[in-house]
């Protein structure tokens, strides 16, 4: 089995083809809370955010892989990254999302985590990984918390919504030496 590759999804890389995918999710404003995203990105700097995507993590410092299931003709349910990769300290961020509802609490998740993990421990040699989750986000605390990763620190009143201010958590998973 390949070493991106689980029981029930592959990771792989970004194609031209993942455009219209990616111009959805980047631009659904239910996804900007998560993302920080602020303002819509065009389909022209999508192209060339992919057509630059062929650069490795340590030029880049960043590495986006598109999440399919293996049946269904390898169905795009959504994408996982390890992003602000710092090689001198060996740690990068991961974010993931399953973008549609109903593809959601399948397991998809929770198996392109592990394999992202074992991934950046075992082929990148990154000593540790973080993630800033909403203290409201019971799901993704909960899938990150199963993958190992510890609540270490809490930044109150972090992102601001229309609804008033939300904390978040910092959260770590450091390498089994």
């Amino acid at each position: 089995m390949d070493i991106l590759e689980g029981n029930i999804i592959k990771l792989r890389a970004l194609e031209p083809s993942d455009i219209d995918l990616i111009y959805s999710w980047e631009n659904n404003t239910s996804n900007w809370l998560v993302s920080n995203t602020l303002t819509p990105f065009s389909k022209y700097i999508l192209k060339k955010y992919i057509s630059n995507s062929y650069k490795d993590i340590f030029e880049a410092k960043q590495l986006r892989l598109m999440i399919d299931l293996k049946t269904e003709s390898y169905k795009t349910v959504g994408t996982i990254d390890l992003f602000d990769y710092d090689p001198f300290h060996q740690r990068a961020g991961v974010g993931i999302l399953i973008a549609e509802n109903n593809d959601r609490h399948k397991g998809f998740a929770d198996e392109a985590l592990k394999i992202l993990i074992n991934y950046a421990f075992n082929t990148l040699n990154i000593h540790q990984l973080y993630c800033n989750i909403t203290k409201n986000n019971a799901i993704s605390i909960k899938l990150f918390t199963n993958s190992g990763f510890n609540i270490v620190g809490e930044k109150k009143d972090w992102i601001r919504t229309n609804d008033g201010w939300i904390g978040e958590y910092f959260l770590q998973l450091i390498k089994n030496k």
